[in-house]
């Protein structure tokens, strides 16, 4: 199984990729932490990433491919994994699509979590408040509406573009992690059966 979750940041994507991890028995694939370990591996994508990231610049999209694509010919994703952060643009998915036919591959689904915005800004205010201020300097209500901002104008075009491709379900993200979880197993197993 291959797929990828969508959502805006705070939709619960990392919460279901756990989930998804432990009854499919696939890699979640975060594009930070690959990219970590082909800097630390030192291997020739990871030298070009590091000197990238050292100065502070995003690494450019032919480069998270690159990695994204090494990764996948490794063993524990031989039965499928979950993309989680990747594709980011639409570039980046006509991208991703081009590298996964040169590996004899496909994507399964592309699931949507789709959530209410002003209902993630009061999760966040709440977890402030239950926290007494000591949270994370990206969990605000102010990082929380940059990020929301950020992934409209770039990440939002990747619901349109998927659904071209007959493989994105959306799925209410605002019902509780179980109800979530289990809508989520039922679009895999239509598409498994599928195809």
């Amino acid at each position: 199984m291959r797929l990828i979750l969508l959502g805006p940041p705070g939709a619960g994507k990392g919460t279901q990729a756990k989930k998804l991890m432990a009854s499919q028995g696939i890699p979640q694939l975060s594009t930070g932490d690959m990219l970590r370990a082909a800097v630390k591996a030192e291997t020739p994508v990871g030298l070009k990433a590091k000197d990238i990231m050292a100065r502070g610049d995003l690494v450019p999209d032919e480069v998270v491919v690159q990695i994204v694509s090494d990764r996948i010919t490794e063993p524990d994703c031989a039965n499928g994994f979950i993309l989680d952060g990747f594709p980011r643009t639409v570039a980046q998915a006509e991208a991703l699509e081009v590298m996964l036919k040169e590996h004899g591959l496909d994507l399964d689904a592309v699931v949507e979590l789709e959530v209410d915005e002003a209902a993630l800004a009061a999760r966040v205010e709440n977890r402030v408040r239950e926290s007494g201020g000591a949270v994370r300097d990206d969990d605000t209500v102010e990082a929380l509406k940059h990020r929301l901002s950020v992934y409209h104008a770039q990440t939002a075009p990747l619901v349109e573009h998927y659904g071209k491709t007959g493989k994105l379900v959306s799925v209410d993200g605002m019902q509780d992690i179980e109800t979530v979880a289990a809508e989520i197993q039922a679009v895999l197993a239509e598409a498994q059966a599928a195809g």
